[in-house]
């Protein structure tokens, strides 16, 4: 437990070299973020990300993938709920689950994912995941109002990009 005068997270903060608010200017730097969280994670650890159509959730994820050494391409999974990318080199795979189509947490139990075996990242997963681990990192991507409403793989490529705020929240005893 924190001292009473301590910053609350603070401790979090040390432990956890992500967490916290950063502003993410251009989709290459979502990427390097997602290598920066990938180098950290092992199997067990959960990331449930949100934020907008068109944040950066799957950029983020793709960064992720590539710091695990799996193999790709990380893409959206929205038409499959969920896609296993095994490591290259005999790592942890990541699971990427996109919880937007699912109802309610039984219909994400159905998809009998290794929680304990993968590193799992789960895009809208927010309120779907209680019970499933006792660690988890939220990380929510905030866009500028008025940006475009197409997912990141669709996005028009002549667009100019517009910077994302993150905020990486640890839970848990693996974080904090």
């Amino acid at each position: 437990m924190s001292a009473p005068d301590a910053v609350p997270g603070a401790d979090a903060a040390r432990r956890m070299p992500v967490a916290g608010t950063r502003t993410v200017p251009t989709t290459e730097e979502m990427e390097a973020f997602g290598r920066e969280l990938g180098r950290l994670l092992r199997a067990g650890d959960l990331v449930v990300l949100s934020g907008p159509l068109g944040a950066g959730k799957t950029t983020l994820t793709r960064g992720i993938g590539e710091a695990m050494n799996v193999r790709g391409p990380v893409t959206s999974p929205t038409f499959v709920l969920a896609r296993t990318h095994p490591s290259l080199n005999g790592g942890t795979p990541l699971v990427h689950v996109d919880a937007y189509r699912l109802g309610s947490a039984l219909e994400l139990d159905d998809l009998d994912i290794d929680f304990a075996g993968s590193v799992v990242v789960v895009e809208w997963g927010s309120g779907m995941l209680d019970g499933v681990a006792e660690s988890w990192l939220d990380v929510a991507i905030d866009r500028p109002t008025g940006a475009g409403d197409a997912e990141e793989s669709d996005a028009d490529e002549d667009a100019p990009e517009e910077p994302r705020t993150v905020t990486v929240t640890p839970h848990g005893p693996r974080w904090v």
